[in-house]
C-alpha cells in the first residue's frame, strides 16, 4: 500500500473515532437524563420567560440612559456567565429593563438577573449567630440536659452551621507585616485560636488596636445600641432578608445576613464599592514556589482608584483585632464573604483564599464581576411567553434548506457523476457532525438555536459545497495537463487547500466579528456560521481528500470510466496517461473493426505495388 493511501486511511479513522467520542458522550448524556437527543431551541423558537425589572438609582436621582444601557450590559453578562444563550435584554421607556430567557431557565439564573446587586465593601465591627440559631440552641437545651452547656448566651451551632471566614493575601509592600498561613478561619473560633490572638491581649496591644480604628470606619463607636439591637431583631431565616435586602446608609453603620443565613454582621460605613472593582477571576490555588495548594483561590483586582482606598483598608486592618481585620462584601444587601486581611495590599490585586469548592469560588467570581449594577431593580412581572416564531418558521427554514440540500446534490452529480457521490457523502458527514457539534454544546454550556442560527446552517451547505469543488477542479486541471490520477490528485490538493484554507478563514473572521460586536440573533447567526466553517475544514481534511485518494486506485475512477466524472473526453483530452510511457486511448474499437483496418491496410499496400510494376 502506498505511503498516500496509508494517510487517507489513518485520515478517516481520525474521523471515526471523533464521531464514536462525540455520539458515545451524547449517548451517556440522554441514558444519564443529562441532556436530550435533539438541539435546544432559542426564545424565538421555543419561548421561555420573561422579566420586566423597574429600575431606580440608589440616591433617587432620575434614571439615564446610560445608566440604563450599562445595567443591560451587566445584566447581558451576567446571563452569559450563568450558561444561557439567545436571551434577548431590551430596554422599554425611560426606566424599564425587559428580560427574555429562552426554554426554562433556572431559579438560580432567574434570581442572578433580577438582584439589584449593590457590592459594597464595608469593615466587620463584629458578628453574631442569627436569631434563630440562637433559638434552635436554647430549645435543644430545654429538651436535652446534656445539652445544656451549649445553651449560653453565645451558643455554637452545628458543624453544618458554620460558615467558614477566608483570608486575603496579595502582594505586599515592603511595610507589610508578614502573612500568616492561607488557611481558613472558622468565625465561631475563639481569639486563642487566631494567629493575632493566641497570646494573651496585653493593654497595650488593644490600646494600638483602638489607635488605629479610632476615626475610621472600623471605629467602635458606629457600634451603637441601636445597631446593636437592629442585629438582635435580624432573622436570618425569613428569605426576605437574603435577597434584595436593604442596602442601608453608605455613610453609617448596618447590619446584614451571611449568605447561607447562620450569621448577622455588624459593620460599619461602605469604603469600596462594585465600580472599584476591575476584574475578577477564580481558578486553583499556588503556593510561593508554584506548587498547587488544592485549594481555589478568587483573584480581585480593583482600579486605579480602588487600589488606594484598598491599600488604605489593608494597612489599618492588620493591626486590628479578630473580627475586625475583616472586610464584608456585601451584595444586594447579603454578606457573600468576609475574608480577613492578612498582609497589606498595594499592588491592586488580593487573593481571596480559604475553604472554597471550585463551584463556590467560580459563584464569588461572578458575583465580584457583575455585582456592580448601577441601578436598583424592582421585579415587575415573572412571565411565560410563547414562542415569538414558533414551529411554523421553523420548518420553512429546515424545508429551505432541504430544498437547497437537494439542488447542491443535483448539480454536483450532473456535474461530476459518480464523483458527485462524494460530495454527497461530505455534506451528509458534516450535518452528522455539526448535528453532534449543537447538541453537545447545547449540553456543555447551555446553546440553543435560533432561527438565525438555523439560517447559518444553510448558508454553510454553500460554504462547503464550494470547497468540493474548488477542489475536484483542481484534479481536473491537472489531468488536463496529462497527470495520472493519482499525481493529478496529490497535486490538485496542495492547490487547492490554499484556497480552501483561505476561503474558510475569511468566513470564520467575518463570523468572528459578528458575534464579538453584534448582538440577538445576528449573533446567532454568526456563531454557526464560524461553527460550520470549522467543520467543513475538517471534512475536506478527514473526508474527502482521503476518499477521493482511494478511490483513484479503483478501476472505476482511475481508468476513467465515462461515469466517474473522471472522464478524459470530458476533460478535452485523447488519451489517459497510465505510466512508463503508456497511454490509453480514447477511442475504443471492436475486433471486427480493427480487422477491416488491417484489410484496407493491405488492399493498398497490394495496390501500391502493383502501380509501381506498370510503371517499370
Amino acid at each position: 500500500m502506498s505511503t498516500a493511501a496509508k494517510a487517507a486511511r489513518r485520515a478517516l479513522m481520525w474521523l471515526g473515532i471523533i464521531l464514536v467520542v462525540g455520539y458515545g458522550a451524547l449517548a451517556a448524556g440522554v441514558l444519564t437524563g443529562a441532556t436530550t437527543l435533539a438541539p435546544g431551541l432559542a426564545l424565538d423558537l421555543a419561548g421561555g420567560r420573561q422579566l420586566t425589572l423597574q429600575a431606580t438609582t440608589t440616591d433617587g436621582s432620575e434614571v439615564t440612559q446610560e445608566d440604563l444601557e450599562q445595567a443591560v450590559e451587566i445584566i447581558r453578562k451576567r446571563v452569559d456567565a450563568s450558561g444561557t444563550s439567545e436571551a434577548e435584554i431590551t430596554t422599554q421607556g425611560s426606566n424599564v429593563i425587559v428580560v427574555s430567557l429562552p426554554g426554562n431557565p433556572s431559579d438560580e439564573t432567574i434570581d442572578l438577573v433580577r438582584q439589584s446587586a449593590q457590592l459594597q465593601f464595608r469593615p466587620v465591627l463584629n458578628y453574631q449567630y442569627s436569631s434563630w440559631i440562637t433559638a434552635s440552641a436554647s430549645a435543644s437545651a430545654s429538651a436535652s440536659a446534656s445539652a445544656s452547656a451549649s445553651a449560653t448566651s453565645d451558643p455554637t451551632p452545628s458543624g453544618s452551621a458554620s460558615a467558614a471566614s477566608n483570608v486575603v493575601v496579595g502582594e505586599a509592600s515592603d511595610e507589610a507585616t508578614p502573612a500568616a498561613s492561607a488557611t481558613a478561619a472558622d468565625p465561631t473560633a475563639s481569639a486563642s485560636a487566631s494567629p493575632s490572638a493566641s497570646a494573651s491581649a496585653s493593654t497595650s496591644t488593644e490600646t494600638s488596636s483602638t489607635d488605629a480604628a479610632a476615626g475610621t470606619a472600623s471605629d467602635l463607636a458606629w457600634l451603637t445600641d441601636e445597631l446593636q439591637a437592629e442585629a438582635d431583631a435580624l432573622d436570618c431565616s425569613d428569605e426576605a432578608n437574603l435577597g434584595g435586602a436593604d442596602l442601608g446608609d453608605p455613610d453609617a453603620g448596618h447590619v446584614a445576613c451571611s449568605e447561607d443565613g447562620y450569621y448577622v454582621y455588624l459593620m460599619g460605613p461602605v469604603e469600596l464599592t462594585g465600580s472599584d472593582v476591575a476584574s475578577a477571576t477564580s481558578g486553583p490555588s499556588y503556593n510561593s514556589t508554584g506548587a498547587l495548594t488544592g485549594e481555589y483561590e478568587v483573584v480581585l483586582n480593583f482600579t486605579d482608584e480602588g487600589t488606594d482606598i484598598f491599600d488604605d483598608i489593608t494597612q489599618r486592618l492588620i493591626q486590628l483585632e479578630e473580627p475586625q481585620d475583616q472586610f464584608a462584601i456585601m451584595l444586594d444587601g447579603v454578606v457573600i464573604s468576609a475574608p480577613a486581611v492578612q498582609v497589606r495590599i498595594s499592588g491592586g490585586t488580593a487573593s481571596i483564599t480559604g475553604d472554597f469548592t471550585q463551584a463556590e469560588a467560580q459563584q464569588l467570581a461572578a458575583q465580584l464581576q457583575f455585582g456592580a449594577l448601577p441601578l436598583t431593580l424592582e421585579l415587575q412581572s415573572n412571565d411565560n411567553i410563547p414562542a415569538t416564531l414558533g414551529q411554523d418558521q421553523l420548518e420553512a427554514g429546515l424545508i429551505a434548506g432541504l430544498i437547497g440540500l437537494i439542488l447542491v446534490v443535483i448539480y454536483s452529480v450532473f456535474q461530476y457523476r459518480a464523483l458527485g457521490l462524494v460530495t454527497v457523502g461530505s455534506l451528509f458527514l458534516a450535518g452528522v457532525m455539526t448535528f453532534m457539534a449543537v447538541d453537545l454544546l447545547y449540553w456543555m454550556i447551555g446553546y440553543r438555536l435560533s432561527l438565525a442560527g438555523v439560517a447559518g446552517l444553510i448558508v454553510a451547505i454553500g460554504v462547503t459545497a464550494d470547497s468540493f469543488i474548488v477542489y475536484f477542479e483542481r484534479v481536473k486541471d491537472e489531468l488536463r495537463e496529462g497527470k495520472s490520477l493519482p499525481a493529478a490528485i496529490e497535486r490538485g490538493w496542495k492547490r487547492a487547500k490554499r484556497t480552501i484554507l483561505a476561503s474558510d478563514a475569511i468566513n470564520l473572521l467575518a463570523a468572528v466579528v459578528l458575534y464579538l460586536l453584534a448582538v440577538g440573533s445576528v449573533s446567532g447567526f454568526a456563531f454557526t456560521l464560524g461553527l460550520t466553517t470549522v467543520i467543513d475544514i475538517i471534512i475536506v481534511f478527514l473526508f474527502t481528500h482521503p476518499v477521493l485518494v482511494l478511490l483513484s486506485r479503483t478501476k472505476f475512477f482511475g481508468g476513467g470510466h465515462a461515469w466517474s466524472g473522471l472522464d478524459p473526453r470530458q476533460l478535452g483530452r485523447d488519451s489517459f496517461y497510465k505510466g512508463r510511457g503508456r497511454t490509453r486511448s480514447t477511442e475504443t474499437k471492436t475486433l471486427a473493426e480493427r480487422k477491416a483496418e488491417a484489410a484496407n491496410g493491405a488492399d493498398a499496400d497490394a495496390a501500391a505495388e502493383a502501380a509501381k510494376g506498370g510503371e517499370n
